[in-house]
């Protein structure tokens, strides 16, 4: 790696030779180091990295935050910045220019950065309903970033100031509605396990605010509004207010499936799932109470 390239990209898949070339041609333009991480893929995903000149590791995935710090932990970084990426997210052009820009040049006392995220669901892209612009924070000072330890809707956090990029990276979420279904399945599970488990207070985690940007705030909307409505009622709730309130019926047809699917079916079946769990428990089934999740991707 030359002196002048500080930054190192990470990015994890299992079995995303659909999607991974679209993932690392969208780095060319930066000067970069890349690594993925690998949990198994039988396809051609390994044989696309090799050919992009990418670093390849082998890790078991037991959850996305531990695999995201696994490699935080154990990868041989040296760039300054870690970029964090999964094998279905690209970086738009603006953003490649942009983040070439700021890692040559980084503003003082600024140890991370959000980007925009844009999902793109069936070729459409998402406006609307609340769900554009989505911020993540991705970027950070090798060293300074750790993932939440949640289930599901793992975010990273930094500790340092941590300011907003202007362009976006894209989110394909998934190419068809079988994959994209198999896979919100499994995140319901974990989402309604993390809900019974209860881990405020464990570890670094977002926390809960109105006043301390977009990911907490979104975090205080979960838990003090949307997590205190009862179940079944609040996924019927929030979609009217998403696809309704927040002009959500003004991204077309592929706009009404993914609004209905995301943000109404994926949170009824999380809301099924606890209630199924709460019955269990109720009639003392043993050891039925709690909900099991498969772990992989």
């Amino acid at each position: 790696m030359s002196e002048a390239r500080r930054l190192s990209v990470v990015v994890l898949a299992l079995n995303e030779e659909v999607n991974l070339r679209g993932c690392l041609d969208s780095l060319g333009k930066l000067d970069c180091e890349i690594f993925l991480v690998d949990s198994g893929s039988t396809d051609g995903t390994l044989a696309i990295a090799r050919a992009a000149g990418a670093c390849i590791f082998t890790h078991v995935f037991d959850g996305y935050g531990k695999q995201r710090n696994w490699a935080l932990e154990n990868l041989p970084f040296r760039g300054e910045w870690v970029l964090n990426l999964d094998a279905d997210e690209r970086l738009t052009r603006e953003l490649a220019e942009e983040v070439a820009t700021l890692v040559q040049a980084p503003e003082p006392g600024v140890d991370g950065y959000m980007l925009r995220r844009r999902t793109v669901f069936r070729g459409q892209w998402i406006r609307h309903g609340g769900h554009y612009p989505n911020y993540q924070l991705r970027l950070f000072r090798r060293g300074l970033g750790i993932c939440e330890d949640r289930l599901y809707d793992q975010h990273f956090v930094v500790k340092g100031r941590v300011e907003s990029l202007r362009h976006d990276f894209i989110d394909t979420a998934a190419g068809d509605l079988s994959s994209w279904s198999e896979r919100h399945f499994r995140w319901a599970a974990a989402e309604a396990e993390e809900q019974q488990r209860s881990l405020e207070g464990r570890g670094d985690r977002v926390p809960a605010s109105l006043l301390n940007g977009p990911i907490a705030r979104r975090r205080w909307l979960r838990d003090k509004i949307y997590g205190r409505t009862p179940l079944f009622v609040r996924p019927a709730a929030y979609f009217v207010y998403r696809y309704v309130l927040r002009g959500g019926f003004l991204d077309s047809a592929e706009g009404f499936v993914f609004h209905a699917l995301q943000g109404f079916w994926y949170r009824f079946l999380v809301d099924a799932l606890l209630w199924e769990a709460g019955l269990r428990g109720r009639r003392g089934e043993p050891g039925t109470a709690t909900i099991r999740i498969d772990t992989r991707r």
